[in-house]
C-alpha cells in the first residue's frame, strides 16, 4: 500500500506546481516597496525597489555623479498622482511618471518622465520628459536601505524625501485641495438624477408631491430649461397655477438663451399661453 501512495503524493506535488496562475515569488536582493500618502484628497503613490548599502560607497561610485539614475534598483521608480499637483512650484498633470534623477555632490535633478521602463541614461528618452526640478542634498543619519518618506504633510502640501546611506534629497508637492474638492463635489452633485426622478413622476402622474421636492432640489443645484419646465408642469398639476406660470416663464427665458431651441420649446410656450387663459 505504501508503495502505491508514495507515487500518488509525488504526482499531486508535481501537478500543484504546474497549476496556471500560481507563481512562486522569490526574495529579491533589492525588495519592492510601495508608499502611499494622501495630500488632502490627492493620492500620491511611489513604487520602487530598495537597494542596500552593503558596505559599498554609494554616491559617486555605485551611483555615479552626473548621470541619469533610475532612482533605485530593478525596475525604474514611478510616482502616481490622482490629481494635478505642483512640484517645487511647477505644475504637473495627474498621471504616472518615472522618477529619474541626476545626482551630484551639491545639487540633484529630479526628472518626471512618461518613460517608466528605463535602466539608465543609455535608455532614457528625453522626448518623454515632462518636468525637471533641482534639489539640494543634505546629510542624514545612516539608512541601509533606500527609502522614500513623506514628511510635513498638510491639507495642501507634503515633502517627498529620498533617503539612502547618509544622504537626504527632497522635493515639495502642492495641491489645491479646496478647489479640487469643490470641483469633484460639483461633478457628483448633479442636477440630473433628481430631475430624471421628477420627470418620471410627471410622465406617469404619480408621487407628484415628492416629485416637486426632487425637482426643486435639482433646480437648486443648477437651474436650467429642462428641470425648470418640469417644475412648472408639476406645480400646475398640483393646482399651483400662479407659481406654475411664473416658473414656466422662467423656463421659456432659459430656453431662449440656448444655442439651439429645445425640441419641445414650442409646446412649452403654447402650454404657458393656455395656462394664462
Amino acid at each position: 500500500m505504501l508503495k502505491i501512495i508514495q507515487p500518488i503524493i509525488l504526482l499531486i506535488i508535481i501537478f500543484s506546481l504546474n497549476v496556471p496562475g500560481q507563481e512562486l515569488r522569490t526574495p529579491r536582493p533589492s525588495p519592492d516597496a510601495t508608499v502611499i500618502q494622501f495630500v488632502g484628497i490627492t493620492e500620491v503613490k511611489i513604487d520602487y525597489s530598495c537597494p542596500g548599502v552593503k558596505g559599498r560607497k554609494i554616491w559617486g561610485e555605485l551611483v555615479p555623479f552626473g548621470e541619469i539614475w533610475r532612482t533605485g534598483a530593478n525596475e525604474a521608480t514611478t510616482i502616481t498622482f490622482s490629481d494635478p499637483v505642483k512640484i517645487n512650484g511647477n505644475e504637473l498633470p495627474a498621471g504616472t511618471y518615472g522618477i529619474h534623477t541626476i545626482p551630484n555632490e551639491n545639487e540633484w535633478e529630479f526628472i518626471f518622465s512618461k518613460d517608466t521602463k528605463i535602466d539608465g541614461g543609455s535608455t532614457f528618452n528625453k522626448d518623454k520628459e515632462v518636468l525637471r526640478v533641482k534639489a539640494k542634498p543634505e546629510e542624514h543619519h545612516f539608512m541601509e536601505r533606500m527609502t522614500f518618506l513623506f514628511t510635513d504633510v498638510t491639507d495642501n502640501s507634503a515633502v517627498v524625501n529620498l533617503l539612502w546611506d547618509k544622504l537626504k534629497v527632497s522635493f515639495n508637492i502642492e495641491t489645491n485641495t479646496q478647489e479640487l474638492f469643490l470641483s469633484k463635489a460639483r461633478e457628483q452633485l448633479s442636477w440630473s438624477p433628481t430631475f430624471q426622478a421628477a420627470q418620471y413622476c410627471l410622465t406617469t402622474n404619480t408621487n407628484l408631491e415628492e416629485a416637486l421636492k426632487w425637482i426643486e432640489a435639482s433646480c437648486l443645484i443648477s437651474e436650467v430649461y429642462w428641470n425648470t419646465r418640469v417644475k412648472a408642469q408639476i406645480q400646475n398639476k398640483l393646482g399651483m397655477k400662479n407659481e406654475a406660470i411664473a416658473t414656466m416663464e422662467k423656463a421659456i427665458a432659459l430656453g431662449s438663451k440656448m444655442e439651439s431651441a429645445p425640441f419641445d420649446f414650442d409646446n412649452m410656450k403654447k402650454m404657458l399661453e393656455d395656462w394664462k387663459k
